[in-house]
């Protein structure tokens, strides 16, 4: 028998104020797409703007349907569409911002496992990592540097 022990790191800023320019810009705009979430069965809204290489930023926000699997959750809704224009641009830096109209969320929100999967394929696809921030309506938000931080041991094409 062997055993490894998995390791991760997150940053931890403060608040929005706290951020680089770059991903404070990216988190308004995330902010701004979660006002527009279609959610009116869960109440979650969810918000994502994602940069890439060429400089483009695309958001994306939380999509629900009364037949609850055909939804789409806000960080599939923006790399697919940024997949969809932007073919063979990487992504650099995804962001997101969740909360509840029922009661203001300060803890921090991950990425749900459908999300990681997704994000993680992206990420090898590029064959480069992509930082991931994170948080609820307002407070800490936390920053991976890869979704390796968020998915260590992942399925992915060289299993198939």
């Amino acid at each position: 028998m062997k055993q490894i022990e998995i390791t991760t790191s997150v940053t931890i800023f403060e608040n929005v104020e706290e951020l680089p320019n770059d991903v404070k810009e990216l988190m308004n705009k995330a902010v701004e797409a979660r006002k527009n979430a279609y959610a009116p069965y869960s109440d979650f809204e969810v918000g994502a703007a994602l940069l890439l290489e060429n400089g483009e930023v695309i958001t994306g926000n939380n999509q629900e349907n009364a037949a609850y699997p055909s939804g789409m959750c806000a960080e599939r809704v923006a790399v697919w569409k940024a997949s969809s224009e932007f073919p063979n641009q990487k992504i650099l830096k995804i962001v997101l911002t969740a909360t509840s109209r029922k009661t203001k969320n300060t803890t921090p929100v991950a990425p749900c496992g459908g999300c990681r999967q997704t994000l993680l394929e992206y990420e090898q696809k590029q064959d480069a990592p992509m930082e991931v921030y994170f948080m609820g309506a307002e407070g800490e938000i936390y920053k991976t540097n890869s979704l390796t931080d968020l998915v260590p041991i992942a399925f992915g094409k060289s299993f198939l």
